[in-house]
């Protein structure tokens, strides 16, 4: 059994991989430290073979993990770093490293099922959008603040009263703090949209117009079901997708800690 851990900015999720696949994913919000309801869910787990980890949430909080991961099992933590050239994926970075990992986490997590071509959109603490065109190109991709981020952003800067949405039935609202809330949803879902289009635009006219079928959309994150609904498109939702990358990262030889 292997441990597969996602070290987010805000939350933390983990999910154990045998030879039947990968199990449930649980997840906390990690505050910089490891709460005490994730130690107690460790000490309950058999002791796994490896521990591979993503971890975007910053140096401090990887080392202190890994010293949990020592004392629970006596194994050494394996952090995942990215490559330009893994498991069929092929990073479009001229410096690899600087794009992030829980990103390329995720385009190998979708290609591992058995995405040809795709958007890869992670709704998070930042919102992330990552273009995968065929044969593992991955073509680039931008980054947003997350919802939290963007209303606060402005709420920061305004004397513009909080609010929440009213309904993600409707593109407005009927009061101004639930509209900057409102605003941020069909932001990011517009964006999804758009660029979605853009993708398949350049597909079609690459073998002919019209006759690239329609990329994968694949939503992840926290965030990810509440955009969801707004994007007029099919898509599916795949809150571990992260994981799902690790998982294809155990098939590769031991990870330099």
């Amino acid at each position: 059994m292997n441990l597969l851990i996602d070290i987010g900015n805000t939350n933390l999720h983990w999910a154990q991989q045998d030879a039947a696949g990968l199990g449930p994913m649980t997840g906390v919000r990690h505050g910089q430290g490891l709460p005490l309801d994730l130690l107690a869910a460790w000490e309950a787990l058999d002791p796994p073979r490896r521990v591979l980890v993503g971890n975007v949430g910053g140096a401090d909080l990887g080392q202190t993990v890994a010293r949990a991961v020592g004392a629970y099992w006596g194994l050494e933590a394996q952090f995942a770093v990215t490559r330009r050239d893994c498991l069929g994926l092929r990073v479009a970075y001229a410096q690899p490293t600087r794009l992030g990992v829980d990103r390329w986490l995720a385009l190998l997590g979708a290609l591992g099922r058995g995405a040809a071509a795709a958007l890869v959109v992670d709704v998070g603490t930042a919102a992330t959008f990552d273009v995968l065109a065929p044969a593992g190109r991955h073509l680039g991709g931008l980054i947003l603040p997350g919802l939290t981020m963007m209303r606060d952003s402005l709420f920061a800067g305004t004397h513009i009263p909080s609010g929440e949405p009213e309904s993600a039935d409707e593109p407005w609202a009927t009061d101004t703090g639930a509209a900057v809330a409102t605003g941020s949803l069909h932001a990011l879902a517009a964006l999804a949209e758009r660029l979605h289009q853009r993708l398949w635009d350049r597909l079609s006219g690459s073998v002919g117009v019209g006759s690239a079928p329609p990329p994968a959309l694949l939503i992840t994150g926290g965030d990810g079901p509440r955009i969801a609904p707004l994007i007029a498109r099919p898509l599916e939702l795949v809150p571990e997708l992260v994981l799902c990358g690790l998982a294809r990262l155990a098939s590769t030889p031991p990870l330099t800690p």
